[in-house]
This record gives structure tokens, C-alpha cells and sequence, in this order.
């Protein structure tokens, strides 16, 4: 027979042992609750709940946590009859099994422990993973503080899934898990789907722990979500250890970038940096600069679509400009499917710098980046953090805000049309910035949003029956169609009589960054700061923004477009400066305060004078879906 008792003499000494070097005794919920001043908080039963063992950290009262460390292991001596009874929980353990669950409560994710204090040392001891407990739920009141936010939205997702042992530190990431596990926002887990996530969470947290990734100041949660938006969730299960590992740890600069809250640098112009500005020889090329071999890929060809035609155009100036320096090469049809296999085939044609064109493509061109150090790889899109590759965009809403005076000055009734197709990133800043030109020569301008993306929804009859003549349809010409709504244009029964239409110069972009390569700015750009993605985000003073008026407009309103376009150029005025009203009132009161590049991109509210609003995934087709999920306004999770 086993000697128990000697067994159990011997680890309560050492769990004693161990509690006297922590030297630190457990917290009490009580206390908290009184520090922040939460004296009727809301009790919610959740009945009998498997409580993660490494999120007991304390007890209910005060008066039953001081026999423990901090960490539950025993502080009092072993002649104690505390200790007497730790031995025989521990005894009972070894031959029969603790089954009995404690009684705990629940506050922020954290548990506390009401009754079963002995039981949880014990099985901590013994290094359990979870504990059976019957537990309350005590639910702070509402407020903007950030780990409160971030409660709630735990809350809603702990009624879809019941999981409680993941944690994150920014806002939206519960809801941002529930989809890319392949949920919609309202969808219950099934057993299965706990029992499958919670096999692809043990795998992930072993070999990221194993990695080091304690050490950083993140929750595994975090770590997780960043993996899994890279590498599809599904393909957890079929990755071999190895593999995961390895994955792992070519990923560990994405996990480094969740370290701050402000992970992107952004790039306002070609020019900003001081020691740029120093360099004469910036522009020249060294004669022993090696052939450049540049791909782009496309998701369609420049026959049916404008923006792959805007790129295209860019293709061919920076071939023509560098001619026998380079060499480029075009893939078209990419599609999240293929895009993998797209970039592997770019890369065995012997190209080292890779441009692909759009925000779905993104996900696969950081794979290609990790898995491919030597390639330099860019992705068209914006508001995305990544060191692995650089994302490029241009500040559109300024050729927009000059639309919109155009529309303004032209429209009779005030009334005007401007047709969106995805609420992504950017999107509400070009919305709200024709909205405050139009606005600003005419103020009685309202604004007729509608999306061409919407289910079930006729762009053109709501147009009409809300007898609106100006639209600001599709910023470009697609080649492959014979139509005449594109720009700003004014309708009518026989052709649309265009006045005005945004440009993308993405040749002046893509000469820029050749230039950078081969006069070794690239890598200065590479160093700046090793904590954040590097985003170029350039606008009307790079050249790469531009509005080209149609001879149909009056010379007074083609002068006005001249001076406000030489205005923002020069960087005197911005269209977001100054007191600022949306759709619910007052977003910005200082009459002296611009806006941050950071608060234009991630803009979710429409201005006063905007009739419409902005869709939520279910409004969408099925078509516009993918890109939302991936570059979706924040707003955009319900």
C-alpha cells in the first residue's frame, strides 16, 4: 500500500515552501470592489462552470485568503490543523478524485473564491488546468474605460461560446474571434466547435510559451487572434507541430507589433523624413544597381476594372521611366483562393519586388513575406500593421473634398448623389470630405449616399426618386465597358455629361519606391521603428492625387477647384480642421484642431449634412464580404 501520509507530509512542506517565496498573499475581491467604488454591483448566477486554474487569483473576503500565497500555495505551518486538512484533501485526491466544485465569484474574467479555498491549492499543486465551480458573476457598471468595454464584449461572446480561458487587450477582438473561427455574430458554439477550439488554443499556447512568449507584455489571446488572421483557423488542425512551430516563429515580429496601441507609421509624404530631404543624390541611381524585377498582381484584369487599369497605367509609367533597369510583369485574376499560388509563381519567375493591388490579397502577401525575407513585397490597402511588408494607399478623401465644392457649386436643388461600394477603412473619410465641400459653397448640400454593394437595392431608382441629377459615381473608366458614369457627372435621359474625375497617379507611387531601393532609402525607411508597420499614405503634394475638371465646367468653378487643390497641396488647409458635425452631433469642437491622419482612416460617422448610412455585413452582397471582414470599418463586426 502507498504511504499517503508520508507522501503528503513531504509535498505539504513543499508547497509550503514554495508559498513562503512568494511571499505575497492572495487578493480579495471585496477590497476591489470597494476601491473602485462599485458598491451595487450586478450579481448573475452562471451556474456550475469550468474555472480556468490560472484565473483563480484570489478570494471573495478578506478573512479566508490569509492562509495562502498568492498563487494558493500554503503559508502556514505544517503542525497546523489547516495543514491537517490540506493533507487529507490531498490524500482524498490521490485515491478518490476531488470532484466537489468550489463556489466562486466572477469579476472582469478573474475568479474569486467563496468557499473551496484548500481544494484549489491542492489541485494547483498537482497542476490542474480548470476546476468545477458554481459561480457568480459580479458585472461592473458601463463606462468608456477600456478593460470594462473590453469585459462586455466578452460577456457577449462567453453567451455564444461559453469559453472563458482567452483574454484580450483591445477592443473588438472578441467579436473579430468569432469570425475568423467562421461564425457569424450571432452564431452558438456547438460542443464540437468548443471541443476543436480548445484543442487549437492548447496547441497554440504550448509552443507560443515554449517560444518565449511569456516574456511579452501581450495576452496568448492576442497572439492567437494575430495567428489565426493570418493562417486560417481550419489549417490549425493540419499543421504538424513542426510546422506550427515553425510558422510560429517566423511570425514573432507580428506579435512584437501588438506591443503598442499605435503599431502603424505612417508615411505622409515621399518626403518626410529630414535626412531624405539632406540627400541630393537621392534621385540618382548608382550604375551598379542590380536589375530590379518587379511583379504586380492583380484581382482582375485592366479590361474590367477601373482601379486594376489605374495600377496598370502605373505599371507602364515605371517601365517607361526606368526602361532598361527593370523589368515587370503582371498576374491577373488573383483571388484569395489563388493568390497563394499567385505569389509563390511571381517569386520562382526571379522577381524581388512584388506590388499586389488590393486589400483582399493582403493576407496572402504576408505569408509570402514571412516565408520569403529577400522579397520585397507592398499590398495596396490601408490601416493595416504588418512589419513583414509595406502597405501603400493614397489620401483620396482631398481629391474628394474638391469633387464635392465642384458638386456643390453645380447642383440647384442641393441635392447630390455619391455612390460607395465597400465601408472600409478610408471610405468615410472620402464620403464626409465631398460632403464638407459641397458644404462649403453650398450650404444647403445634402448628400444621398447610396452603396452599389447593398442586397437587393437599386442604386439608380433611389437616385431618381429623390431627384438627384449630380452623382459622384466610380472614381475611373473601366476600358471594357462603354459607360459615361464615372467621376462627377450630372444625369440625364440621354448620356451623362461628365464634369470632373479623381486620379490615381500610381506611377509617381511606384517610381518613388524604386527610386528608394536603389538609392538605399528603402532600408533607412526599414529601420525607423522596429514596433510598427510602415504604411505610405500619400496624397495631392506627392502628386499621386489629382482631380482632372471636364471643359463643361464654368471657368469660375474650374478656378476654385485650382486654388483649393494648390491650398491642400501646400498643406494650409485640410478639409477636416476646424468644428466638425456628423449625423449625431458635435464630433469636433476646436475650431483650431486638425484632425489626425490615425482619426481620418478609422472615421466611422458621416457628416450632418449626409442622408444615408453606413452598412453592416448583412446588408452587403456576398461578393463585397471578403474585403469588409478584412479592411471593415470597426463598426462593421454586428
Amino acid at each position: 500500500m502507498p504511504n499517503y501520509g508520508a507522501e503528503a507530509l513531504a509535498d505539504y512542506g513543499k508547497a509550503f515552501r514554495m508559498g513562503k517565496r512568494e511571499g505575497q498573499t492572495l487578493t480579495v475581491l471585496d477590497d476591489i470592489l470597494k476601491a473602485r467604488k462599485i458598491s451595487a454591483a450586478k450579481e448573475i448566477p452562471l451556474g456550475l462552470v469550468q474555472i480556468p486554474i490560472d484565473q483563480l487569483v484570489g478570494t471573495k473576503t478578506a478573512g479566508r485568503g490569509s492562509a495562502f500565497s498568492k498563487s494558493f500555495y500554503p503559508i502556514l505551518k505544517e503542525n497546523t490543523e489547516f495543514a491537517a486538512k490540506w493533507m487529507e484533501l490531498y490524500k482524498a485526491h490521490l485515491t478518490e478524485g476531488i470532484r466537489e466544485p468550489i463556489k466562486a465569484y466572477e469579476f472582469m474574467n478573474k475568479f474569486y473564491v467563496e468557499e473551496g479555498n484548500k481544494r484549489v491549492s491542492v489541485l494547483k499543486y498537482f497542476g490542474a488546468v480548470s476546476i468545477p465551480g458554481m459561480v457568480t458573476r459580479v458585472v461592473p457598471p458601463r463606462s468608456d474605460d477600456k478593460e470594462t468595454v473590453i469585459y462586455y464584449e466578452f460577456m457577449d461572446f462567453y453567451k455564444l461560446s461559453g469559453i472563458n480561458y482567452i483574454w484580450f487587450s483591445q477592443e473588438g477582438s472578441f467579436a473579430k474571434l468569432q469570425r475568423l473561427v467562421g461564425k457569424r455574430p450571432d452564431d452558438m458554439w456547438s460542443d464540437d466547435d468548443k471541443l476543436d477550439f480548445s484543442s487549437a488554443y492548447s496547441r497554440f499556447s504550448s509552443e507560443y510559451e515554449a517560444n518565449g512568449g511569456n516574456k511579452l507584455p501581450i495576452t496568448i489571446g492576442d497572439a492567437f487572434l494575430s495567428f489565426i488572421g493570418l493562417y486560417d483557423y481550419r489549417s490549425l488542425d493540419e499543421m504538424t507541430s513542426a510546422e506550427l512551430k515553425e510558422k510560429l516563429v517566423k511570425s514573432w515580429n507580428e506579435f512584437e507589433l501588438l506591443l503598442t496601441d499605435e503599431s502603424v507609421e505612417l508615411q505622409m509624404d515621399p518626403t518626410a523624413d529630414g535626412e531624405k530631404k539632406k540627400n541630393i543624390f537621392a534621385r540618382l541611381i548608382p550604375a551598379s544597381t542590380p536589375m530590379q524585377h518587379v511583379a504586380f498582381i492583380h484581382e482582375k484584369t485592366a479590361e474590367t476594372s477601373g482601379w486594376t487599369y489605374a495600377h496598370e497605367l502605373g505599371r507602364m509609367h515605371l517601365q517607361q521611366t526606368f526602361e532598361d533597369q527593370i523589368s515587370t510583369s503582371c498576374y491577373y485574376n488573383a483571388t484569395e483562393e489563388n493568390a497563394d499560388e499567385l505569389l509563390a509563381k511571381a517569386i520562382a519567375d526571379g522577381n524581388n519586388l512584388i506590388f499586389t493591388t488590393s486589400p483582399p490579397l493582403l493576407k496572402a502577401s504576408l505569408k509570402a513575406a514571412i516565408e520569403h525575407p529577400e522579397v520585397k513585397i507592398l499590398n495596396c490597402s490601408l490601416n493595416t500593421s504588418h512589419r513583414y511588408i509595406r502597405t501603400y494607399y493614397a489620401r483620396m478623401y482631398e481629391a474628394k473634398f474638391l469633387m464635392g465644392a465642384i458638386a456643390g457649386a453645380m447642383s440647384k436643388n442641393g441635392k447630390i448623389g455619391y455612390i460607395a461600394d465597400y465601408p472600409i477603412f478610408g471610405m468615410a473619410a472620402n464620403i464626409n470630405a465631398f460632403a464638407l465641400g459641397a458644404k462649403m459653397v453650398n450650404p444647403r448640400a445634402q448628400i444621398y449616399l447610396e452603396w452599389s454593394t447593398l442586397k437587393d437595392h437599386d442604386v439608380a431608382e433611389s437616385l431618381a426618386k429623390n431627384e438627384v441629377h449630380y452623382i459622384s459615381g466610380q472614381d475611373m473608366i473601366i476600358p471594357g465597358e462603354a459607360t459615361r458614369h464615372f467621376g462627377l457627372f450630372r444625369d440625364s435621359d440621354d448620356s451623362p455629361l461628365n464634369l470632373a474625375m479623381p486620379i490615381w497617379h500610381w506611377g509617381k507611387f511606384y517610381e518613388q519606391m524604386i527610386r528608394n531601393i536603389m538609392s538605399g532609402s528603402w532600408k533607412y525607411d526599414d529601420a525607423s521603428d522596429s514596433t510598427k508597420g510602415l504604411n505610405y499614405w500619400w496624397g495631392m503634394s506627392a502628386g499621386i492625387i489629382d482631380v482632372i475638371c471636364s471643359h463643361h465646367l464654368p471657368i469660375g468653378t474650374a478656378r476654385l477647384v485650382e486654388l483649393l487643390k494648390q491650398t491642400i497641396s501646400s498643406g494650409n488647409y485640410n478639409p477636416f480642421s476646424g468644428v466638425l458635425y456628423s449625423q449625431e452631433g458635435i464630433v469636433q469642437k476646436d475650431a483650431n484642431k486638425v484632425m489626425t491622419p490615425e482619426e481620418i482612416i478609422t472615421m466611422d460617422w458621416l457628416a450632418e449634412n449626409v442622408i444615408g448610412f453606413i452598412p453592416k455585413m448583412d446588408d452587403l452582397i456576398d461578393k463585397a464580404k471578403p474585403v469588409v471582414m478584412l479592411q471593415g470599418i470597426e463598426n462593421q463586426e454586428a
